[in-house]
């Protein structure tokens, strides 16, 4: 494998969905940020060979909408411009495209990154609603109509399905996501309180990293159509409390469940860009990279237990490069949920778990906590599925390159039973 390196990235603000449409589309967030990031590079937006963009809910409108964006950012009709999903990893996927690629020759220089507007995520008729307008488009007399409006049920027609939840839904082991962070849960024993302070961590880290800057390298601030800034991920509580998680009520279990909207990640618009290089590309247009991309795994599991994804990608790659856990100098986990992130640490540590799943003859120990999303991750952040892979990436960089590390690992779990992880070191 060649070198691949990452110039330079940016994101938007990720912005907490609020039962409502937000003010941003998919392509709008993809546009912005990818305007920003090429304006402020040595090299024409026209001289990338391609555009590669995660994403898990396009809108019909959109569906190849790494295209799209390629088209509105600028790059001109040559530079071709595609989608790839993998569900909550489909950010870290272009990413990991774009490097076969390189490495493959077919291109030296790639924008590359991820996006999802889940506040636009659509309502769906029912199959009984889809059946109905079947039928009256094949209904010729008047007669024939009026007997199909009388058959009309109001509950079909106002009963519509969410499609969020929907995509949120393993249609195999038919969980929920949430459901699937329950059974961590019960598996390795983690109680609602761990999982409490996990969140109450995660919101105050993000506090403190906005409050001193650490994101301010990577956000591009939005102005939306009526002329109001978004500068900042919004959905962080500042004034997050163990108190305050405790009224909430389980949402995935009534009954015996420990997950709650407070421990689980936000439904969030958001969108984020890195440029890869070969070396070659970096020759030739002088650039200066923050980073590169050494290694990448890809894992399935049980998509009944997928939060353990994390555990089975990065495994892998230590035992490639004959590191330990603490060999690292920083860790980024996608928060999916709290009990998810706490069940991967879980898993490291427990033997049986470590002999039976992962081959290992012993565990490989305790990730130190200090390392790991030291900046809040997105239960804080929020968890725009198709952009997180990219920004865990991204954010991992920049976290080394502050603290002086040299090396990271961003793993990511994802929806259906498969993992992600890839290892990067500071330029």
């Amino acid at each position: 494998m060649q070198p691949v390196y990452i110039i330079d990235g940016a994101r938007t603000p990720f912005l907490k969905a609020r039962n409502a449409p937000g003010p941003f589309s998919a392509g709008d967030l993809a546009t912005a940020a990818g305007r920003a990031l090429l304006v402020r590079q040595p090299f024409a937006a026209e001289e990338l060979d391609e555009v590669i963009l995660g994403c898990a809910s396009p809108s019909p409108d959109e569906v190849n909408i790494g295209r799209v964006a390629a088209l509105r950012m600028g790059c001109g009709q040559k530079v071709p411009g595609w989608t790839v999903m993998r569900n909550c990893a489909s950010g870290m996927q272009a990413l990991d495209s774009a490097i076969s690629n390189i490495n493959a020759g077919r291109s030296q220089l790639v924008l590359a990154g991820g996006v999802d507007a889940l506040s636009h995520a659509p309502l769906l008729y029912s199959r009984t609603m889809v059946l109905w307008f079947a039928q009256m488009a094949q209904a010729r007399t008047a007669g024939q109509k009026a007997a199909l409006f009388a058959k009309l049920k109001p509950g079909a027609l106002l009963s519509p399905v969410i499609g969020i939840m929907k995509g949120l839904t393993d249609p195999v082991v038919n969980l929920l996501m949430g459901q699937t962070a329950e059974n961590l849960a019960h598996r390795f024993g983690i109680t609602r309180e761990q999982m409490d302070a996990f969140s109450v961590r995660s919101h105050r880290r993000v506090v403190a990293g906005q409050d001193a800057g650490h994101y301010a390298a990577e956000v591009v601030p939005l102005v939306g159509r009526d002329g109001k800034v978004y500068a900042d991920d919004d959905g962080v509580r500042r004034d997050s409390s163990m108190e305050g998680l405790a009224k909430l009520k389980p949402f995935f279990d009534k009954k015996y469940g420990k997950v709650t909207p407070g421990n689980s990640s936000q439904i969030t618009d958001g969108g984020v860009w890195l440029v890869l290089a070969s070396e070659e590309a970096v020759n030739r247009h002088g650039l200066q990279p923050i980073g590169r991309i050494v290694d990448t795994q890809w894992a399935g599991l049980d998509p009944a237990q997928m939060g353990l994804g994390p555990v089975h990608a990065a495994t892998p790659i230590l035992q490639r490069h004959g590191l330990d856990l603490s060999d690292l100098d920083a860790w980024e986990i996608n928060e999916a949920f709290a009990a998810q992130v706490l069940g991967c640490i879980e898993a490291w540590k427990d033997a049986a778990y470590c002999r039976e799943q992962l081959g290992l003859d012993a565990p490989l120990g305790a990730l130190d906590e200090e390392k790991l999303n030291a900046d809040g991750g997105a239960v804080a952040l929020g968890h725009p599925v198709g952009a997180s892979g990219a920004r865990i990436v991204l954010h991992l960089l920049h976290v080394l390159r502050r603290t002086g590390g040299k090396r990271g690992m961003a793993a990511i779990c994802i929806g259906g039973g498969q993992g992600g992880a890839m290892l990067v070191e500071t330029a």
